[in-house]
Formats: C-alpha cells, sequence, structure tokens
C-alpha cells in the first residue's frame, strides 16, 4: 500500500532527521548551579530522605546520574520541590566526592561490594558480652574493613553486667582500639550514653553489630528524639535477635555535635574487596619493617623481615600477632 501521492518528491512527505528518534542525542549534562546542597539520611526503595538545611525532604535520583547510587551520608546536591510538604518529590543531580567509604561484601567470595555509608570518620563496632556471646572473628573483620577504610575504630561492650569484659579487651589492647563498656541499667539512666557520647562529639559515626547486641537501644538512647523500634529479643535456640532495624539511618545527636549512623544488624561482612596489603597501613610501628619483607608478602610467612623487625625490639610481639590475626580473617569465615 502507497503511503504517499502520486509524486514521490512532493515536499509534504515525512522524514525523521535522526533514524533512531525525534530529538539527537548529547552527552552534555545540565549543571544545575542552583542547586541545594544537601545530606543523605535513608534509603528506602529508590527514595531518598535528604537533609536540606533544617529542612526533611523526599527525593528521587536524576536520570543523569545513571548507576551511580546515593548511599547514607553522601552529600548531594538537589534541585525542585525542597519545600518538605507532603506528597513532593525533589530530584539529586550530584554525588559530591566521598571522604571515606565503608564496604562489605556478603562473603568473602562475593565479588560484589555493597557500600554501607559514605563519608563516616568513625566505625563503632558494638557487640554485647553475653547472651547474645561475642564472636571474635566478626568483630577483627569489622576492624579490617574500618582500616581498610581509613575511619577510626571504637569498639563499644554491651551487657557487661551478665559477663566481665576482661577477656575480650586483652584481646584488642595491643591494637590500641578506643573502648567503652557498659551495662544495660545504665541505658535507662543515660549514663551509658553519656560516656558513649564523649567518644562521637564532632565525627559521623557508624553503628556496625549483629542483632540482639544492644545497638539500636544504644543509639535510641543517643537520640531520644528520633527513636527507633528496639530490638527485638534474642532467639534462646540460635543466640540471634531478630533484625529490627531494616536500612541505614543518620541520626543527629543531642547535646554535642555529630552523627551516628545505625545500620541494620549483620550475619556476616564479607572482605571480597579488601587488599591485604593495605591492612598493614593500620599498623605505622610496623611498616617500617616491612621493607626488607620479600615482593608479595603476605606478612604471614617463614620469610617474613616483620619477624626480625620485633625480634630487634623494634615494635611489640603483640602488635605483629594481632596484625596477622586480621589478616588471617580474610580467610576465614566470621563464625569459626
Amino acid at each position: 500500500m502507497r503511503r504517499y501521492g502520486k509524486n514521490p518528491d512532493e515536499d509534504d512527505i515525512r522524514s525523521r532527521p535522526n533514524p533512531k528518534g525525534n530529538r539527537p542525542r548529547t552527552n552534555i549534562r545540565p549543571k544545575h548551579e542552583d542547586a541545594a546542597e544537601g545530606m543523605v539520611l535513608t534509603v528506602d526503595r529508590g527514595r531518598l530522605t535528604c537533609l536540606v538545611g533544617d529542612t526533611v525532604v523526599l527525593a528521587m535520583k536524576a536520570r543523569e546520574l545513571g548507576r551511580k547510587a546515593a548511599v547514607v551520608g553522601d552529600q548531594v546536591s538537589l534541585v525542585g520541590d525542597l519545600s518538605g510538604k507532603k506528597d513532593t518529590l525533589a530530584r539529586i543531580v550530584r554525588i559530591e566526592k566521598r571522604r571515606s567509604v565503608l564496604r562489605r561484601t556478603a562473603d568473602d567470595d562475593d565479588p560484589f561490594e555493597r557500600v554501607v555509608v559514605a563519608n563516616a570518620d568513625q566505625l563503632a563496632v558494638v557487640t554485647a558480652l553475653a547472651d547474645p556471646e561475642p564472636r571474635p572473628r566478626l568483630i577483627d573483620r569489622c576492624l579490617v574493613a574500618a582500616f581498610d577504610a581509613g575511619l577510626e575504630p571504637l569498639l563499644i561492650l554491651t551487657k557487661s553486667d551478665l559477663a566481665s569484659a576482661d577477656e575480650l579487651l586483652e584481646t584488642y589492647r595491643p591494637l590500641g582500639i578506643r573502648y567503652v563498656v557498659t551495662r544495660r541499667d545504665e541505658l535507662a539512666t543515660g549514663e551509658a550514653a553519656d560516656r558513649v557520647r564523649e567518644y562521637l562529639e564532632g565525627r559521623m559515626t557508624a553503628f556496625v553489630g549483629h542483632s540482639g547486641v544492644g545497638k539500636t537501644t544504644l543509639v535510641n538512647a543517643l537520640v531520644p528524639d528520633d527513636r527507633r523500634r528496639t530490638t527485638g529479643l534474642v532467639n534462646a535456640v540460635t543466640g540471634r535477635g531478630r533484625h529490627t532495624t531494616t536500612s541505614a539511618l543518620a541520626l543527629p545527636l543531642e547535646k554535642v555535635d555529630g552523627w551516628v549512623i545505625d545500620t541494620p544488624g549483620i550475619r556476616s561482612f564479607g572482605l571480597h574487596h579488601v587488599d591485604p596489603s593495605r591492612v598493614i597501613l593500620a599498623f605505622p610501628d610496623l611498616v617500617p619493617g616491612t621493607e626488607n619483607c620479600p615482593r608479595g608478602c603476605s606478612h604471614d610467612e617463614p620469610d617474613c623481615a616483620l619477624d626480625a623487625w620485633v625480634a630487634e625490639g623494634h615494635a611489640d610481639p603483640s602488635r605483629l600477632d594481632s596484625l596477622r590475626r586480621l589478616l588471617s580473617t580474610r580467610e576465614r569465615r566470621e563464625g569459626d
């Protein structure tokens, strides 16, 4: 069937200037000079809650960002309706360069990295001394991830009224990690929150820990105006708690400047993304001793120069033992 008149050269014949569409494509992206600065507080199914000034705004990622995803802690630029009113939606058009990125994988053989938080300064590893029992290998894995991301670790030990903290602290004392020990009754009086808050002032701190250790309960005590549902009861059979925090959430501290990021309870902390050669950077007293190590030294083999370095008195032997224990977590499951 003919779709044109008798004369095929007539001017009224329609033609497409671009065979792939009606509009020419361009790689030029809008600059959005008028975009407002904000911080991502939480992410839920493609919708991002952001703080712009003193206003909480719901936003979505702009199409021009492609597959680049924003995470909790990201500094972003937004356009659109920034009133924060019900049923309004802004648009994130830029994600600023990150100061730090805390990552994890589902397991050591999983190449897919999951960004936990961005721009944090500190990683608070929360673990209970009993009910549930502490898992040192999981703590070690969190420490390795913190050192790799350039975050300062903080160890928070809860439920010291049920068990002593001495044995666990002895394990981590050579690492020089700061720590806080709390009791359950101190949460009600606010004493636990006051002691922990001293280590959080002026920082953005991500809280991690497996379910049932009292992580979210502690966050609630630190930020009473933004209470979240407290942790569920610990399962008497598995020794594990129920997950009550389903997505990471950034909250401003009360009484002092600073932020806490409450993250979902973790059952594993894969380290596939971590290069073992970077872990030693968290041990500056041992770094000079690696100059005579063989190329590609794992620092846990017979020819490692660190043994002679420590034997000569340049560093405490317990520091080398701690380094090798952390390096070994890259090869072991956290439940071992």
